[in-house]
């Protein structure tokens, strides 16, 4: 016999051609979105199979029903039910009609309902009205819903659905997501509120309202500037899909968050409400209060109405939301400038003189005097604010102002169903939200704008061919236009002043100085971004079932356009490595962009393919089988005008390019690129990802299931990953970084020894015929591996009470080839010694990064890996005897290299990793990792005395109670030495160096509120490394401690302090009016909302990089930087919230 063997790119070809051919024929209706499966078996009384039953599904709000005949087994299926409630009704001849009410169906839910048939007569008809069982008997996914009494009843903070999914376990909220406060950087890696999900990134989450996926340009959450997703009242219910989702799902490796809007019914109804809040209600923050600083003006209107009905009765429905907030709220965010001693250039170091920096004349032992460059004298008079109360350091104070933002916002959607028959229905959504938010920066310099406008448009048709085979197809747009921190007005004068300039632009530089101070903004001409993300979304979903198999089969099309433009840092920015060398006027260096105007924008386009299959085998009654099949390709990123650069190796003196022109040509009057290629070779051609899982039901009495499941999710290399690596790369957008330049502040760009001309001028030395050695390039491995996650988790769910289950499981999970990131690659490489990582002595100063021809490289690699591993309890009590519960906890750890996607320091907490050569330096606990996680969440609707009547009726009738309790251990942040001590010499945005770690102590101040500064890190558990014989002759000793060595490598580790845990109350309590003269359902709701009721200052771990960057405990020259407190909270103070709602 011959046998050919196919090629195998052809092999693969096929493979997918074999899937997308399937998908046309067969398969479900919509569980990659938000459709419900109800299926179950129909028996007599003896439990014997009853064959061809007639089984009717009827919605009970709209009136729609769906009818199917059970097969020879028994067994039926009903799926792509839109969520709500449910009447069955099952029919067979010989037996009494049975009508099972109260069965309600979430979103993506797969529910089973047996039915037991009773001997009798058609016309007979035995009602059942308990509540259906809520064990998920037929799928392995690890979900938790939340419904639609849940999304309208409990107290949401800001109003926003999205955070409701924190309630699941293995859910948890990022809490140093960098605030709005912090600049471009928030706009950056997009406004929505970040969630990690079973130790995924979040990045790594899909988000999907009717279907389409909402996620962003930097694919994470949808949200206004605000962080929110509004539309509480037009948002039916959602489910959050935490581990081992079938093969339907796509475009995601962490987790799923699915929504469905609202929709019409037969009956008319909607609310008209507004919320209140103002700072008279509210409580000052602990910060505030410690430096007497009074509670800032706040307030805040949040307005709507929503409404839907029938156009006709039980065939076409239309529901119609808007929200609107009007915001001013002032915000104290405590910021460390030079102490009023400092400006003149007396310095205090506790340690003495040895301590000293270089040009600073000792005073006194512990004080020494700078003196102090003019020009800098200047501009610290112009631009520094002087401090408002004492800072954390010697020689800082802390500026706090009541900084104004102001915000508007405008949100509405609609939502339009229509029956077409029996067979075809189909409906439309479209959403919009419109929000600018003007605020001033952190030293109230300059007034920035960021607004974000969305789209979001769903259109799906759904036709029945017979009722064992559904198909649904679906269409749909998401759009995001975002304006990210533009300046607008100079609320200094100084801050539009040209004599500050450093660039031919104008206007002062951002300044940022090592050693725990916060960084100036640049002034009225500095940098913003523009970003514009259009994705067009096809989808084809569909359902068969045969006997016991439920197929699914299914194809997906999604076309991304970014297109951006961003004036990168166009003033410069000044470093310096401490305080002293700033007054002294010696900057470490100055970097820059769109250098001679060149600062084109970038169209990045990308096109995502799926496909796959799922069959759901009901192996027996009691064990369903779920095996699935995804294939799912990303072609490779380009730009739309070939604008694509990338080093083909690290030390490459030339870019490759994606355009073929002729005519590109640096300024400098050299060619720009070497050549023409593709960005990367794609590593997604053999991303086929295995679903496999069970669910098995012991007893057989539908009350426990056992579940477990395997999984592989794939990472795509998505357009928002590169917006920080392609955005500003040579030769199409220049940004320059000169080291160590011999001009200063002062010195206009205009002057011919000026920083700004040293950087444009050919370098000596380089070897690049670019001309100059200060250039940014980029390099993303030219052949990538295939990125993906594996999951697994076993689980018991159980049904204690009928409206009462539990859930106990363990979930775990590797990330492969996870991509590691930073803001520069181009440094000075270390040898590994007895004593740990050493960079080189160079007594010379000579150039030893690794190419000399490129001032800054930063870099993308996929080498790395991460591990979750959790136990996950969870228990949900619906809503029975006016009382409703639900609580999960966690019990986890998660480790990682690396948390950056989009930019080196993803959080607040995070380092920029410059450890590229070595990943497993900073091989540790998560940026995000939370090891202990509590949610608890009660509604209760208070009993009353029904039979009075009257104003005592009124008055001791319709109370409701609401709450939200968080708890949690605390979020992890990494000790440093501030500046650059070990030479590493990168001009990444954040240099740094590592401590050694004291053994056998305790690193946190337990008694933190009562130390000086909040001082949170046990400063004396960690000290600069110190020289070890073997490598003695090696080292650099920091200038203030004999015997260290400053260019070693500490051993404190990232992430190795511990933040305080988090306590959250929030509290809300309801009086609903009956207003019957309107109609029966009419009411009035007074509703009042505690927010952190308890007032607990809830603080997150000192920062790294941001505020005052607390985590820098030492200075450049190894002496204590008297940092290490508590600068920042993750929580606001205690918040009251006053609404009326008019419901009918």
């Amino acid at each position: 016999m011959l046998t050919r063997v196919l090629p195998k790119r052809t092999a693969v070809a096929l493979s997918v051609a074999v899937i997308w051919a399937l998908s046309l024929f067969a398969a479900q209706g919509y569980a990659q979105v938000t459709g419900a499966t109800l299926s179950g078996t129909i028996t007599d009384p003896s439990g014997a199979v009853i064959p061809n039953a007639q089984v009717s599904v009827r919605n009970t709000a709209t009136g729609v029903t769906r009818e199917v005949t059970a097969d020879t087994a028994g067994f039926y299926s009903v799926p792509n039910l839109l969520p709500g409630n449910y009447e069955v009704t099952v029919m067979s001849p010989g037996f009494s009609t049975a009508r099972q009410s109260n069965v309600e169906l979430g979103v993506g839910a797969q529910q089973q309902l047996n039915i037991s048939l009773k001997v009798g007569q058609t016309s007979q008809t035995v009602e059942v009205t308990e509540a259906a069982p809520q064990i998920q008997l037929t799928s392995s996914t690890l979900s938790a819903e939340v419904e639609s009494t849940t999304v309208r009843e409990l107290p949401l903070n800001g109003r926003d659905w999205a955070s409701l999914a924190t309630l699941s376990p293995g859910v948890n909220a990022i809490e140093t997501q960098l605030p709005f406060e912090a600049g471009a950087v928030r706009g950056n890696r997009g406004f929505g509120a970040q969630l990690t999900i079973a130790g995924g990134r979040p990045t790594q989450n899909n988000y999907r309202l009717d279907g389409l996926s909402i996620n962003d340009y930097g694919n994470g959450g949808p949200g206004s500037v605000l962080g929110v997703s509004l539309g509480v009242d037009a948002i039916q219910e959602f489910s959050v899909l935490t581990g081992n989702y079938s093969a339907e799902y796509g475009r995601t490796s962490g987790g799923v968050v699915n929504a469905i809007s609202k929709s019409g019914t037969n009956a008319f109804h909607g609310d008209v409400y507004e919320f209140l809040r103002n700072d008279k209600l509210d409580a000052n923050d602990f910060l505030s209060n410690a430096n007497n600083v009074p509670r800032p003006p706040y307030k805040r209107n949040q307005f709507g109405a929503a409404a839907g009905g029938p156009i006709i009765k039980d065939r076409t429905f239309i529901f119609g939301d808007y929200e609107g907030i009007r915001q001013s709220k002032g915000v104290s965010n405590p910021q460390s400038v030079p102490s009023d001693r400092a400006r003149t250039g007396l310095l205090n170091f506790p340690k003495g003189p040895s301590t000293f920096p270089t040009g600073c004349v000792t005073v006194d032992p512990t004080d020494c005097q700078v003196a102090v460059n003019p020009a800098v004298a200047t501009y610290l008079a112009a631009l520094y604010p002087h401090a408002t109360a004492p800072g954390a350091g010697p020689n800082q104070g802390s500026f706090t102002f009541p900084a104004l933002q102001a915000v508007r916002e405008d949100f509405f959607t609609v939502r339009v169903d229509h029956k077409i028959s029996d067979k075809d229905s189909i409906f439309a959504t479209y959403m919009y939200d419109k929000n600018p938010f003007t605020q001033p920066d952190s030293l109230n310099n300059i007034s920035y704008l960021d607004q974000t406008n969305r789209d979001i448009a769903a259109l799906e048709w759904t036709h029945t061919f017979t009722p064992a085979l559904l198909n649904t197809a679906r269409v749909g747009y998401n759009r995001n236009a975002v304006i990210n921190y533009q300046p607008v007005a100079a609320i200094n004068p100084a801050a539009a002043d040209p004599s500050f300039g450093a660039f031919p632009l104008g206007d002062n530089p951002s300044t940022r100085i090592s050693g725990g101070f916060s960084a100036l903004n640049a002034g009225l001409n500095g940098g913003f971004s523009h970003h514009n993300w259009n994705s067009i979304q096809f989808y084809d979903d569909a359902f068969l079932t045969r006997g016991t198999h439920s197929l699914k089969f299914g194809f997906a099309v999604e076309r991304m356009d970014y297109n951006f433009f961003q004036k990168y840092n166009p003033q410069g920015i000044w470093r310096f490595a401490s305080l002293a060398n700033f007054l002294l006027n010696k900057p470490k260096s100055l970097e820059g962009g769109g250098l001679l105007g060149r600062d084109t924008p970038r169209g990045l386009r990308q096109t995502i393919f799926a496909g796959y299959v799922q069959d759901d085998w009901r192996w027996r009654r009691n064990l369903t089988l779920n095996v699935g099949l995804r294939y799912e390709i990303a072609t490779v990123l380009k730009d739309a005008q070939g604008q694509i650069t990338n080093l083909a190796s690290m030390t490459s003196p030339l870019p490759y390019c994606g355009t073929t022109d002729p005519n590109l040509t640096l300024t400098f009057g050299q060619p720009g690129c070497t050549g023409t290629a593709p960005y990367y070779s794609n590593p997604t051609k053999h991303n086929f990802e295995p679903r496999i899982g069970f669910s098995w039901d012991p007893r057989g009495d539908g009350k426990m299931a056992v579940r477990g499941g395997f999984a592989i999710f794939d990472v795509l290399p998505l357009p928002g990953y590169f917006y920080t690596q392609q955005g500003i790369q040579t030769p199409f957008f220049l940004v320059g970084t000169i080291a160590k330049p011999t001009a200063g502040i002062g010195v206009l760009a205009s002057a011919p020894n000026s920083a700004y001309n040293q950087m444009i001028q050919p370098q000596a030395g380089c070897t690049s015929p670019v001309g100059s050695c200060v250039l940014t390039a980029g390099f993303m491995e030219p052949n990538p591996k295939r990125n993906y996650v594996e999951q697994w988790n076993l689980n018991v769910q159980r049904q204690i009470t009928p409206s009462l289950t539990a859930t106990l499981g363990y979930v775990g999970s590797h990330g492969v080839h996870m991509l590691i990131r930073g803001d520069d690659a181009d440094m000075v490489i270390p040898t590994q010694t007895s004593a740990g990582w050493l960079w080189p002595y160079n007594p010379t100063g000579a150039d030893m990064r690794i190419n000399r021809d490129f001032g800054t490289i930063r870099y993308m690699f996929f080498n790395t890996d991460s591990s979750y591993n959790a136990l996950q309890v969870n228990v949900q009590k619906r809503m029975s005897h006016g009382f409703q519960f639900g609580g999960s906890y966690s019990y986890s750890k998660s480790i990682d290299n690396d948390d950056a996607t989009i930019a080196g320091d993803a959080f607040g907490n995070s380092i920029t990793s410059w450890f590229w050569f070595a990943p497993s330096i900073s091989h540790a606990v998560s940026d995000f990792n939370v090891t202990h996680s509590v949610a608890i969440n009660g509604l209760w609707d208070v009993p009353g005395p029904k039979s009075l009547h009257g104003p005592a009726g009124t008055l001791l009738n319709g109370w409701e109670l609401g709450s939200i309790l968080k708890l949690n251990n605390g979020i992890p942040t990494t000790p440093l030495i501030g500046g650059d001590p070990m030479n590493v010499e990168n001009n990444g945005s954040d240099t740094f160096g590592i401590p050694d770690r004291v053994a056998g102590c305790d690193p946190v101040n337990h008694n933190y509120k009562s130390n000086p500064g909040l001082g949170y890190i046990n400063t004396s558990c960690f000290r600069v490394p110190m020289a070890t014989p073997a490598i003695a002759s090696q080292c650099v000793p920091f200038s203030a401690v004999p015997g260290s060595c400053s260019n070693l490598l500490g051993n404190a580790g990232r992430n190795s302090i511990v933040g305080p845990g988090l306590v959250n109350l929030d509290f809300s309590v309801y009086k609903n009016f009956a207003v019957r003269k309107i109609s029966e359902s009419s009411s009035v709701q007074f509703r009042a909302e505690f927010f952190n009721i308890l007032n607990h200052a809830n603080f997150g771990p000192p920062l790294p990089f941001f505020g005052s960057s607390q985590a820098q405990i030492f200075n450049q020259d190894g002496t204590s930087s008297g940092a290490g407190g508590l600068q920042f909270m993750v929580t606001q103070p205690r918040d009251i919230q006053f609404a009326l709602k008019f419901i009918w």
